[in-house]
């Protein structure tokens, strides 16, 4: 059982930076076996998958194209945080905004498209990008 946390959602104009943190907790000790996640869902949109990270000190990257370059994803495996900071915001980037905790081998493309039956899920946290 994994416990995920998000948090720094908020309100931005475009252009602007946010940085989103999703924490784990697990009777496990580290969620650091685990391959990680940021998912987004807009208004009347399916779920995406935006970024993915590997597990343990593995730093394999993954970026949907609508965020590439824009958006990082890191994790802190000593503290069990998750980060992605947002830069360049736009309002098409406004979204409810989930991460997730799932085990992949390496298969980072499975991560991006995960869905919540799969690992462990955050109840999500709001981006509202407007001016």
């Amino acid at each position: 059982q994994v416990q995920v946390v998000e948090s720094g959602g908020g309100s931005v104009q475009p252009g602007g930076y946010l940085r989103l943190t999703c924490s784990f907790s697990t009777y496990l000790g580290t969620a650091s076996g685990f391959c990680m996640g940021w998912f987004r869902q807009a208004p009347e949109k399916e779920r995406e998958g935006i970024a993915a990270i590997d597990s343990g000190d593995n730093r394999n990257t993954m970026y949907a194209d609508s965020v590439k370059g824009r958006f990082t994803i890191s994790r802190d495996n000593g503290e069990d945080i998750l980060t992605l900071e947002m830069n360049s915001l736009k309002p098409e980037d406004t979204a409810t905004y989930y991460c997730a905790a799932i085990l992949c081998a390496g298969d980072l493309t499975f991560v991006m498209s995960a869905t919540p039956d799969t690992g462990y899920w955050g109840q999500g946290t709001q981006v509202t990008v407007t001016s």
